[in-house]
């Protein structure tokens, strides 16, 4: 099962902040990745996307996943290799996995320009440590969980017919 939080803030430099807090907690065995990144929104409404360049462990199955919500999620250009069909299936399916359109709702009313968000897609995770590591950047958490069957479902549609 993964979990995919998004954490928003008023401030973006506290979303930095909470952002390098959560690469720590990856590296204490805290929080296990298949994807991490800061949105944020400038002054004149556009969106930034700040990610690692690699999460360690996460497999390429986990992070074509990723990348697929990610996009549907924040709507952003260039998720060109979801097209058609593929695009309303996939809606489909994470709409029934927790990712529906009221949650997606939910994250794009937390991005206002000048805000910014922490979006993580976690195998694991020990919350109570995760929690308490967090709390002092505050920010409102949004939450939803991918079973380990839709991931896969996910993962099998995305690479398309072989």
């Amino acid at each position: 099962m993964s979990e995919l939080i998004v954490i928003g803030y008023d401030d973006p430099e506290v979303a930095q902040n909470a952002f390098a807090t959560v690469q720590d907690l990856q590296r204490d065995y805290v929080v296990h990745l298949n994807g991490l990144a800061v949105v944020s929104v400038d002054a004149d409404g556009d969106t930034h996307v700040d990610t690692t360049s690699r999460i360690v462990g996460a497999s390429v199955t986990s992070g074509a996943v990723w990348g697929a919500i990610f996009g549907l999620l924040f709507l952003l250009p260039g998720v060109g290799l979801l097209t058609g069909a593929a695009v309303g299936g996939l809606i489909g399916k994470l709409s029934k996995s927790g990712l529906d359109d009221q949650f997606r709702q939910q994250v794009q009313n937390l991005l206002k320009p000048g805000s910014a968000a922490v979006v993580i897609m976690s195998s694991k995770l020990t919350d109570d440590k995760f929690t308490v590591a967090m709390q002092p950047h505050g920010g409102t958490v949004l939450k939803t969980s991918l079973s380990d069957a839709d991931e896969k479902e996910l993962a099998e549609q995305l690479a398309g017919p072989q």
